[in-house]
């Protein structure tokens, strides 16, 4: 049987109501990642979480060592779960993330988190790249608005055309309640 693994991204402080930098549905999509990392652990799954730390104090959010760096409640980390602090946007980059996933026999990674439009993006493709099996459970993924050229883009359509892009070629884009039935189902 081949080893999936779980990774929970950037589900951190800041980006809920009240931090630096707060996403569309943030409690939502948390909501719905606390449901897939029960399963996980029910199922004795393998979950990692990532979070963020920028290297300055003077970061925008996710300033170290600051609460708004903290892993939301809503997803905590239990004993045994690995946690990694990554720098960068891409949770491979300069991270034990990959070492993690080849000598747990990682085929297929599931990701959720934040935001979709950086770090989820940049993940999935990385994944891909190194040959995982990828999924994304979209509605367990937050994003914000953001701004080309003095249009402002919604965070629905920017969250919708980036799950169109992860879809199209690098991985499978889902939902939680879809993610879970297979689960049942298997």
């Amino acid at each position: 049987m081949t080893a999936q693994a779980l990774v929970v991204i950037d589900i951190q402080n800041d980006y809920f109501p009240g931090g630096k930098w707060t996403l569309h549905e943030a409690n939502k999509a948390a909501e719905n990642a606390a449901r897939l990392i029960k399963n996980a652990r029910d199922t004795d799954g393998i979950v990692i979480h990532v979070r963020h730390e920028f290297l300055s104090e003077d970061a925008p959010f996710f300033a170290p060592n600051s609460d708004g760096a903290k892993i939301h409640e809503s997803v905590l980390p239990v004993d045994g779960e690995d946690v990694i602090l990554k720098h960068k946007v891409n949770a491979f980059q300069d991270t034990n993330l990959k070492s993690i996933l080849d000598a747990k026999g990682v085929k297929d990674v599931t990701f959720v988190g934040s935001m979709s439009h950086m770090c989820i993006d940049a993940a999935t493709r990385a994944a891909s790249d190194f040959g995982y099996n990828v999924t994304v459970v979209e509605d367990a993924c937050a994003s914000r608005d953001l701004e080309f050229n003095g249009k402002v883009v919604p965070a629905t359509e920017v969250h919708a055309a980036y799950m169109s892009a992860l879809g199209f070629a690098y991985a499978n884009v889902t939902t939680t309640d879809d993610y879970l039935s297979v689960a049942k189902a298997a």
